[in-house]
């Protein structure tokens, strides 16, 4: 997917009932537009912005509302709009416009943090919110046949009162003003209505949660409502888990994210440049406790973007565990390294800056347009002189190349189970399916992969899952279909785990192998 495709909304969404409902919706008097076209639109003139600004609806929540919609019928990433940052506001009324049919006021500091802290949190307790409003609804078919927007509306205030203790008086009275003025009086009444029996229940600490009882299926159930994770996750972890470990691997993935930013060495900047940096910007920040150049940040990551820090390439956002994987691949200068699946580039990008200068990265990835973003970052960050980009697909690519590398890396496609507190939306868009489609590329990709290394090199099997299935199962599959190559299989696992502060690095499991005889 294209990241044009990722951050829009198709004018057809995939739902029945949603597409019935919102042409409900575009027969109200106000007749806003709920779908965002992908074509681009000119420019609104200063006055028709001014006729269609309404200073009386809350800005995060008009925004957090349009955000949802976009990522659940428009395929849009929950983290690719958070870091947006400052300068994307008046894109982002724009979409507002469009989908609610006026403006608000532009959105401050606060409004920005609260934003990411709404739709994120909104996402994750998706389904625990759902059954709350199911339930004060007393009707399952009014909640299956409500407007997509009223849906969003009614789960924001829900997230706001149950998970972040906002005062209840302004929830109400802020999401039912939302309510009448993108859709219609009579919603507003509604989303009023369930909020105030929501707010009753929470002050009676009498909030309604499934019991946990029965056989496994029903309880997998209750724990998916509980902690808001597809059923079938819950029973995978269960399984390979058990039930205590699976719980606290969904309270981790319902925690707020925190982030890492690597200082880029390539132009001179050191980790302690980089603290005096975000001292200045007041940014609360520690010491990676594993990588040399790694900062973690809880929050103050807009302040970050909005200082031009990552425009300027002094630094990079990446999580420790892709800087293990780096670490892992260990690359020296003078060494040829291939990253397979490259695109994005930040592991690219880090390798490249360990070789000073020297030495050649190929960064293959069968997405062109993320591969042209990757060589503008690499000249952003100096390093562009030791990357080669190859758009291909790497089975093709490998099958038919003489390319022979000192080091081979493939971060394969995977579930990405491992990642769920930072994708937030993965949980509702990954299938019990996909296991198998994953797993069957995968090895074609490890095979391809293998065909790379020099004799005597190394290759590199990384993923952000945690699922056996796509981590030592994929490898022990792999020595079966060349027990030839006599490969001496050792394992790391880049995974902290400290249960008793359920403090996680990373759940993503590193397998690397190294060969001991000619491919």
């Amino acid at each position: 997917m294209s990241m044009a495709q990722a951050v829009s909304l198709p004018r057809i969404l995939v739902s029945t009932d949603a597409s019935k409902a919102l042409s409900k919706q575009a027969a109200s008097t106000r007749k806003p537009r709920t779908s965002i076209s992908t074509k681009k639109r000119a420019k609104v003139s200063p006055s028709r912005r001014t006729q269609n600004l309404n200073l009386e609806v809350s800005p995060h929540r008009a925004v957090s509302a349009v955000r949802l919609m976009r990522i659940q019928f428009g395929g849009a990433f929950a983290d690719l709009l958070n870091k947006k940052g400052k300068g994307s506001g008046d894109n982002e009324m724009g979409y507002v416009e469009r989908t609610l049919g006026f403006r608000t006021k532009d959105l401050d500091d606060r409004d920005l943090r609260l934003v990411t802290d709404i739709v994120g949190g909104t996402i994750r307790w998706r389904r625990y919110l759902d059954h709350l409003i199911c339930l004060l609804c007393h009707d399952e078919k009014t909640f299956s046949s409500m407007e997509p927007l009223l849906l969003q509306i009614l789960r924001i205030g829900f997230y706001e009162i149950v998970k972040l203790d906002m005062p209840p008086y302004a929830v109400v009275d802020e999401n039912v003003r939302l309510a009448k003025v993108a859709l219609r009086p009579g919603a507003g009444n509604l989303v009023n209505g369930i909020l105030r029996k929501l707010v009753l229940l929470k002050d009676n600490n009498s909030l309604p949660l499934p019991k946990l009882e029965g056989n496994d299926r029903a309880q997998a159930r209750a724990l998916a409502t509980i902690y808001s994770h597809p059923v079938w996750m819950v029973r995978r972890w269960t399984k390979y888990l058990g039930q205590e470990e699976a719980i606290k691997l969904m309270v981790w993935n319902n925690s707020d994210p925190s982030f890492s930013l690597r200082a880029n060495s390539r132009k001179g900047v050191t980790r302690a440049d980089l603290v005096m940096q975000l001292n200045l910007l007041k940014v609360p920040h520690e010491l990676s406790l594993h990588l040399d150049e790694f900062i973690r940040v809880k929050t103050g990551l807009q302040n970050v973007i909005q200082a031009g820090l990552l425009k300027e390439g002094l630094c990079a956002v990446q999580d420790e565990s892709a800087g293990l994987v780096v670490a892992v691949v260990d690359p020296q200068p003078g060494q040829s390294i291939v990253d397979c699946c490259a695109a994005p580039g930040g592991k690219t990008l880090y390798m490249a800056s360990c070789l000073s200068g020297q030495g050649l990265v190929y960064a293959i990835d069968i997405n062109k347009g993320r591969l042209r973003i990757l060589n503008e970052t690499a000249k952003l960050h100096q390093v562009n002189s030791v990357i080669r980009t190859i758009h291909a697909d790497l089975r093709t690519f490998a099958d038919n190349s003489t390319v022979k590398c000192d080091k081979v890396l493939l971060d394969a496609p995977c579930s990405g189970l491992g990642v769920l507190s930072k994708r937030a939306d993965l949980r509702w868009n990954r299938r019990l399916e996909d296991m198998e489609e994953l797993k069957i590329l995968q090895d074609e990709l490890l095979d391809a992969a293998s065909l790379l290394v020099k004799p005597g090199g190394v290759l590199v099997y990384s993923t952000c899952s945690i699922d056996p299935e796509e981590n030592e199962e994929r490898v022990e599959a792999f020595l079966l279909r060349h027990p030839v190559r006599s490969l001496a299989l050792y394992m790391c696992k880049s995974v902290v785990y400290i249960f008793a502060c359920l403090f996680l690095l990373s759940y993503s499991k590193l397998i690397h192998f190294k060969h001991t005889s000619v491919f």
